[in-house]
């Protein structure tokens, strides 16, 4: 690998900020200091966001197939062409969602090869990619099947709080059906390996409970009794650092630095992501586990509301990428 890693950025569904948020994040000073950007777009959009809201356009461009060198002079376009002409910005369209799933067949395929050495994506529209022909339910299912990785989780990461998931795009009501020992176990497993890429060699985890004040004692459910101690307990035996379950809202509330635990794992979607985006939105940054490929992303949607109004703020971006680096660092030290 060169002294900087090469980091590929998908710009999700061009009807919503992404495009945008990736120009100026390839022009921003602190993400050129550390990376090699390598952008999966249409080049003919993002040409014309730079020209409407006067942005640099650095790029060298690049046909889909040809070959990256990883000795970089410019940030590069891999350009697919595969947008119409005129796009509306702020519409869900089913060619928007199609072109979104293109961008990220062409990434990871790129990613797999060590082509990158990470990979950045940007916000889709959930309709617009199932009406492109994608029937997964988000980003982390998808990247799943194109990397045929049968064990993996979601996980965000806001500065010292990191939060791993159980479950993610259900209904409450199914996602409480999911909170069983066979299930909490392997993600367990996964989230003590996954987190060597984050420097942590025994990493200590803690486990929300489902119910208020964790059940206490199977008086408010019995999910934590019947279904997350004896995982936890497995666990344990098998020497992993694990404690739990605890009151979600004491834990969250009492770690929020890090100080107790190095990473939480969450039962349910709301359960992690509310306190995690409340911590800090700017910053807070999605990450797959489980994948052969390093990948992040933005912690926000598409923005259709401000989508084409050149207001869009690119931290939450630069976040993800600059975490993307670091993982890349520690993956390397640590197959060293």
């Amino acid at each position: 690998m060169p002294d900087k890693p090469l980091i590929g950025i998908t710009i999700g569904d061009p009807a919503g900020i992404g495009g945008e948020v990736t120009l100026k994040c390839v022009a921003h000073p602190s993400v050129r200091e550390v990376c090699h950007p390598i952008v999966v777009g249409d080049a003919r959009l993002l040409r014309r966001l730079s020209d409407e809201y006067r942005l640099p356009f650095p790029f060298r461009i690049i046909e889909q197939k040809e070959r990256v060198d990883r000795k970089l002079t410019a940030p590069l376009l891999m350009d697919l062409d595969n947008l119409p002409p005129q796009i509306e910005m702020g519409s869900v369209k089913k060619e928007y969602g199609r072109a979104a799933g293109q961008y990220l067949e062409v990434a990871v395929s790129r990613a797999l090869k060590g082509e990158i050495d990470a990979l950045v994506t940007g916000p889709i529209n959930k309709i617009a990619f199932k009406l492109g022909g994608y029937d997964y339910s988000g980003h982390t299912e998808y990247l799943a099947t194109l990397t045929r990785s049968n064990s993996y989780a979601m996980m965000f990461v806001a500065e010292s709080l990191k939060v791993a998931f159980l479950t993610t795009h259900l209904s409450l009501s199914e996602a409480v059906c999911q909170v069983k020992k066979e299930k909490i176990i392997p993600l367990v497993r996964l989230t003590n390996q996954e987190m060597k890429r984050f420097g942590f060699s025994q990493p200590r985890i803690a486990i929300a409970g489902l119910n208020p004040h964790a059940g206490e004692n199977g008086m408010f459910g019995r999910e934590e009794v019947e279904e997350i101690v004896p995982a936890v307990e497995e666990c344990q035996r098998e020497g992993i650092d694990i404690k739990g379950p605890y009151p979600a809202d004491a834990l969250f509330s009492s770690n929020k630095n890090g100080e107790l635990f190095d990473i939480i794992i969450a039962l349910y979607h709301d359960q992690g992501l509310v306190p995690v985006k409340l911590y800090d939105f700017q910053k807070a940054v999605n990450i797959t586990l489980g994948l052969p490929i390093i990948r992040t992303s933005v912690g926000h949607g598409t923005a259709f509301d401000i989508a084409g109004k050149g207001i869009a703020d690119p931290s939450n971006m630069i976040a993800a990428i600059k975490l993307a680096v670091a993982m890349t660092r520690n993956s390397l030290s640590t197959n060293s």
